[in-house]
């Protein structure tokens, strides 16, 4: 009979953030949301086309105090450490040494999810929920319009009830001043 990884059977009470970086043979890119494991399924290429041409566009942009990472878990609280596709930490919050598995809430001033047909709840409504109650300051959803084009939409978070309010949409061209001037020509998908 096969070995059963201690991590397929949750602890009483639920995994915490710090169980994550201990399991031996855990699945890349699992998260935990509410204290369970969450395993991503293969991504669809406009995915990775939309993760690449934002990092792309938010890298060229980002100011020297700013850094951008791709795929890198947060920690929210005890049970709670989801992987956005990409984030935007304070530099400070990156070693030299480059051996963080992921970052505190506090680290962030933006989280970015690209809406896939298994994370749509996740990605529409409980990522961004806990993002707030965290205090993260802006939030962008990505989904995918007609064809393989991205439509992002853009959030600032109200610090008086921790929820983030819609400041744009953005179809062809994302440009916005927060959290730093981005200027990104979405239609570039299309070259990708």
């Amino acid at each position: 009979m096969t070995a059963v990884p201690d991590w397929l059977i949750p602890p009483e009470g639920g995994f915490t953030a710090d169980d994550l970086d201990h399991m031996p043979g855990l699945p890349p890119h699992t998260e935990l949301i509410d204290g369970s494991l969450v395993f991503m399924s293969p991504q669809k290429y406009f995915h990775m086309l939309a993760v690449d041409l934002l990092t792309r566009g938010l890298r060229v942009t980002a100011p020297g105090d700013l850094r951008v990472v791709r795929e890198m878990s947060v920690i929210l609280g005890k049970r709670d450490r989801p992987e956005p596709d990409i984030s935007v930490v304070r530099a400070e919050a990156v070693t030299e040494g480059a051996e963080e598995t992921g970052y505190q809430a506090g680290d962030l001033v933006l989280a970015v999810e690209v809406v896939s047909p298994d994370s749509v709840e996740r990605d529409r409504d409980t990522k961004p929920r806990k993002y707030g109650q965290a205090g993260i300051p802006h939030f962008w959803r990505v989904e995918k319009a007609e064809g393989r084009r991205p439509v992002v939409y853009v959030f600032e978070l109200d610090p008086a009830t921790r929820t983030y309010v819609v400041t744009g949409i953005h179809h062809d061209r994302l440009k916005v001043g927060v959290p730093f001037a981005v200027d990104i020509d979405l239609t570039e998908i299309d070259q990708l």
